[in-house]
């Protein structure tokens, strides 16, 4: 199971400042690439098989669970054998994953309605040796809430989950005790962001865990890409008043330890974990402060204030998942060595050199929010207010002013150790984007200033380009240059990474319709602001004349936000905005695969691929990595 180079091998290089015909290739406007649409050979098991559709199709019809214990066994029998065949070096994501429950259901001449359960076994008997090589003090436990007896159940919930006593009332007491007795964390919990946090955090390696159906198919996507050995034991329904599993299938596997016979699986965790470590561990050693060291009568001094707090943004809150892309880029330009050690490994040394550089990277990115922030009048970041609202506007503009300062601090202080040259080329590209923000979001607040004037999809897709794909420009480029020159890569860079940041901000907007826990505490609140997104220039694309004066009143509205909200998703839907933002996200995720396809060494063309699925999965926002907003996994209780 492989990816190999699109067969078109069409070149969708283009200049880094043609921003207009990126965004209309994007969109297929006028002005896109004559080159034909270049498809990736991203699943191998049918050469005919067409990716998942994204987004919001119903998937309930796919999630039955077999009646007879005879069938479910006959069904893992042959999961099993299925993955024998399938190539471990490297995951898959949840789109070939399907591929290969579809071609299982064919050959076993079973209805589509068992996709998800043979989905899950597959991923199991991929993922089994590689879990039961892990040791057990290394593994975590994950049970449902709803296999206690709700009546009578004298546990709390606490941070970590259900709080289980021993009282032998259910079979969670019975899996937790010998689980503990063997190593494993036990986590009992209705679906907690805690779990990969402990991963990345370096205290597990591999998840165990019984979970409903429904909940396989919200979480599968992440713990795929990620490489995290896992294997789920699938409730029989998602009813959880009323459910039941197959306990030998928890025994199978709870008590076993076996040595792995091959390699392992590419994994991104330990590069993860060094990202984390970079800000829990190393941050004061790499940035020491200089007028808040810690001594109460500098803590005091207004001299401080601005350090202090600019630090302390620093270093807390946040995915972290900027500077794992420059570490991560690096490695990968080396050869992969992180990435290939697999999950169970711990995180990789890197030179305090490419830890400031990837620490910069995180600077940058947090001073732009700070300024965004203020710019949208934002109330909330990472579930608290935002600087300017705790301090005020004139400290926050200053404290982000102060971050942009020791980014740039950071770069020019390895110069000696990777050179005058790289350090210097690296400072470019970040000043580069940093212009580029500036003109994107200079651009956003133009039109907010003047809303009546006409939003067409192209020029959303114009701002996205600037202020969303410099960035990860950046952050890619850093890792790269650390390495070596970056001749080979000079023109894929900015173009990947156009698509990569397009499709990223259209699925976030998309996700600011579903609610978003994981970032700004608000849910809807971009969307209320009736800022230029690309659903709103889609609507205005599409909509007929009194459709158009209803959202110009929307816009120009100062009603409750509720009530503007519900007319403008009325608008939406009726223009079916949201499916056509997909199927352009769709389209952004084809010419970046198409671009990683042709790239070399086969550890960085990996690393591309890993990107792609972890920006642009469906139904996702950012990729969640560390700190607060981690990964679900695909075993959390249902």
């Amino acid at each position: 199971m492989h990816r190999v180079p699109s067969q078109h091998g069409v070149s969708l290089s283009m200049s880094s400042s043609d921003h207009h015909d990126a965004a209309a290739d994007v969109l297929d406007l006028p002005g896109a690439s004559n080159a034909a649409p270049a498809t990736s050979s991203h699943e191998t098991v049918a050469a005919s098989a067409t990716r998942s559709a994204v987004g919001r199709r119903s998937t309930s019809h796919l999630k039955a669970v077999p009646d007879t214990l005879e069938q479910r066994e006959a069904i893992k029998r042959a999961a099993e054998d299925y993955a024998r065949g399938l190539d471990r070096s490297k995951p898959f994501t949840k789109n070939q994953l399907e591929i290969f429950g579809r071609d299982l259901l064919n050959r076993l001449q079973l209805p589509e309605k068992f996709l998800g359960f043979a989905m899950v076994l597959i991923g199991n008997f991929f993922w089994k040796q590689q879990f039961l090589a892990i040791p057990f003090h290394r593994r975590m436990l994950l049970l449902p809430h709803c296999l206690k007896h709700a009546e009578g159940c004298p546990a709390d919930y606490d941070e970590f989950g259900l709080d289980c006593e021993k009282c032998g009332a259910c079979s969670i007491a019975d899996y937790k005790v010998r689980a503990e007795q063997l190593g494993y964390k036990v986590l009992v919990a209705e679906g907690s962001p805690i779990v990969l946090k402990i991963i990345v955090s370096g205290h597990i390696d591999a998840i165990l865990g019984v979970s409903c159906l429904n909940v396989l198919e919200k979480a599968i996507d992440k713990v795929l890409i990620a490489g995290v050995p896992s294997y789920a034991v699938p409730l029989h329904s998602g009813d959880c008043k009323n459910t039941s599993l197959d306990e030998a299938w928890v025994w199978d596997v709870l008590e076993k330890y076996e040595e792995l016979p091959s390699g392992p699986t590419v994994s991104f965790v330990p590069l993860m974990r060094a990202a984390n470590e970079l800000f829990d561990r190393d941050f004061d050693r790499l940035l020491p402060r200089i007028r808040s060291r810690g001594i109460p009568s500098d803590l005091e001094s207004p001299l401080a204030l601005t350090e202090s707090v600019s630090y302390d943004w620093l270093a807390h809150g946040g995915k972290r998942f900027r500077p794992f892309i420059t570490l991560a880029a690096y490695d990968a330009a080396l050869g992969g060595m992180a990435a290939a050690a697999g999950a169970g490994d711990q995180a990789p040394r890197f030179t305090d050199s490419v830890l400031r550089v990837a620490m910069a990277i995180e600077a940058f990115h947090k001073a732009s929010l700070v300024h965004d922030d203020i710019q949208d009048d934002d109330k909330f970041r990472y579930g608290s207010a935002t600087l300017h609202r705790r301090h005020g506007i004139g400290p926050a503009i200053n404290m982000g002013d102060h971050l942009i300062g020791l980014g740039y601090r950071l770069v020019s202080s390895v110069r000696a150790e990777i050179g005058a040259e790289a350090a210097a080329d690296i400072s470019d590209r970040m000043a580069s984007a940093h212009l580029r923000l500036c003109d994107g979001q200079g651009a956003e607040m133009a039109w907010n200033s003047a809303p009546d004037r006409a939003l067409k999809p192209i020029d959303a897709l114009q701002i996205y380009a600037l202020k969303t794909s410099p960035a990860f420009e950046a952050a890619l480029f850093a890792g790269l240059r650390l390495a070596g020159p970056v001749d080979a890569w000079e023109e894929m860079i900015p173009t990947f990474c156009r698509h990569l940041g397009v499709g990223f901000q259209i699925l976030n907007d998309l996700h600011d319709w579903e609610g978003d826990h994981h970032n700004k505490l608000v849910a809807g609140q971009d969307a209320a602001a009736v800022r230029p997104t690309v659903l709103l220039a889609l609507a205005f694309e599409a909509a007929t004349a009194s459709q158009r004066e209803e959202l110009l009143s929307i816009i120009r509205g100062t009603g409750p936000a509720a009530l503007r909200l519900g007319r403008l998703r009325r608008v939406f839907d009726d223009c079916d905005v949201f499916s056509k933002a997909e199927a352009i996200v769709e389209k952004s995720r084809a010419r970046a695969e198409a671009l990683a396809d042709a790239v070399e060494p086969l550890a960085l063309r990996q690393f591309l691929y890993f990107l792609v699925d972890m920006v642009l999965a469906p139904g996702t926002q950012e990729p969640a990595i560390a700190q607060n907003n981690l990964l679900a996994l695909p075993v959390i209780a249902g």
